[in-house]
């Protein structure tokens, strides 16, 4: 596909937030960017990529790299902020009111930047929902960041949120949900549905290493990418945003990586390309315990 192809297929890709807010179904993960000072420059120019593509949300964490992964993703925002949507992360540790603001000013300033467009709870922790939603409360009326959600959140941690006085403007939850992954379809992913609240899913195409290479090799994902002339990875990453509601956030360094991700915008499964996906991956048929990981 050719550039203009890439980000006509991305703005046709979009999820809406609560808000009304579009942002593309595609964006950019940075989790173990800024790892390697060697591979800086890359993943600089694999972000501003991205971003000319039209992957312009990106999301990243005060606990990747502690921080480093926040420095290398405002180098890449250089001149480009404001077409970036940019999301960020703050420990559970840091979620209270003596902290979630000095944690929130370190970030912007990691990140060369006056704000965020998203600012989530990494996981839950000790720090008492109603206390970060007050903290998360106060930057927004800072200007420090225009909106807030959560992440690893399971459906019974969402319905508490959703309880506590202020926790209806939550915007999204970011969990785990790939191909080999599919037990949030139970009950969490139709619970936000309902809500009129989309998901972020990280790691959409497994985390690297024995899990990602059983799900690219097997022969029926393999199938389906040949018969769609792509990537048995731009299967499973079209797979993921398959019904609108999901904003998947890959992480990719090298150049050709940046343009299959962006190119799985453009890809429309069919009927019988998601039954014999079911057929290997099957979904869940009762509850099972949240994957974090």
């Amino acid at each position: 596909m050719d550039k203009q192809a890439i980000q006509t297929a991305l703005k046709n890709r979009t999820v809406a937030l609560p808000d009304g807010t579009s942002v593309p179904a595609i964006g950019q993960g940075t989790w173990y960017i800024g790892d390697d000072p060697s591979k800086k420059e890359a993943e600089v120019r694999a972000l501003r990529l991205g971003v000319d593509l039209g992957m312009t949300l990106i999301d990243t964490a005060e606990m990747y790299g502690e921080g480093k992964a926040e420095q290398v993703v405002g180098e890449a925002l250089r001149g480009i902020r404001d077409d970036v949507f940019l999301v960020s992360k703050v420990y559970p540790r840091n979620a209270g009111l003596e902290r979630i603001a000095s944690s929130c000013e370190k970030s912007l300033q990691r990140l060369g930047t006056d704000h965020l467009d998203l600012y989530l709870l990494h996981w839950r922790g000790r720090v008492p929902l109603a206390e970060t939603i007050e903290g998360m409360k106060k930057l927004k009326k800072d200007g420090k960041i225009l909106r807030w959600g959560v992440s690893n959140f399971d459906t019974a941690d969402m319905e508490e949120l959703l309880n506590t006085p202020g926790g209806d403007h939550c915007s999204t939850n970011q969990v785990l949900y790939h191909l080999g992954s599919r037990g949030i379809e139970f009950d969490l992913l139709p619970w936000q549905k309902q809500q009129k609240m989309p998901l972020m899913a990280y790691s959409p195409l497994a985390q690297g290493g024995s899990l990602r290479k059983e799900l690219m090799s097997d022969p029926a994902l393999k199938e389906i990418a040949k018969t769609h002339n792509v990537e048995p990875l731009q299967i499973a990453l079209a797979w993921t945003i398959r019904s609108g509601n999901v904003i998947a956030i890959p992480k990719a360094v090298q150049e050709k990586h940046v343009i299959a991700n962006a190119e799985a915008a453009a890809i429309e499964l069919t009927n019988e390309d998601l039954s014999k996906l079911d057929a290997i991956f099957p979904a869940p048929v009762r509850k099972v315990p949240l994957d974090i990981i």
